[in-house]
């Protein structure tokens, strides 16, 4: 059974939206698979990518360049360690907790924002 453009998107979202975690776009197509679903990995790719521009799923991406998608409504921002990876959640997004104001110049529409802070975790700092 093929599926329609609307359909694999809506896949797409019902899974990132099932997981707990962040999903980078192998572990999606991993999922959608095992769940018996046929999505090439280049069309799971063009599906993120195209949420994205819709402004459904956000990316991040880790200190070692991989990406991690989760759906938009999922606002959770991370302290990520340059040395080992590791990458801890904030309690609250900051943007919110403090409700700055985003400006923004005329007709440009936020879809949603992102914020990583890159560093060296209390673990990595103590070995060196």
């Amino acid at each position: 059974m093929v599926l329609s453009l609307a359909s694999r998107q809506n896949l797409i979202l019902a899974v990132l939206r099932s997981s707990k975690e962040e999903l980078s776009g192998q572990a999606l197509h991993g999922r959608i698979r095992s769940e018996g679903g046929s999505m090439g990995l280049a069309t799971v790719y063009r599906h993120l990518r195209s949420l994205q521009q819709q402004g459904e799923v956000r990316c991040r991406h880790l200190a070692n360049g991989e990406a991690l998608y989760a759906p938009r409504d999922r606002d959770v921002h991370h302290l990520t360690c340059v040395e080992c990876g590791s990458s801890s959640a904030l309690a609250n997004c900051p943007v919110e907790q403090h409700s700055l104001a985003i400006h923004t110049p005329t007709g440009f529409t936020a879809l949603f924002h992102t914020l990583e802070v890159f560093g060296i975790c209390a673990t990595c700092k103590a070995t060196k």
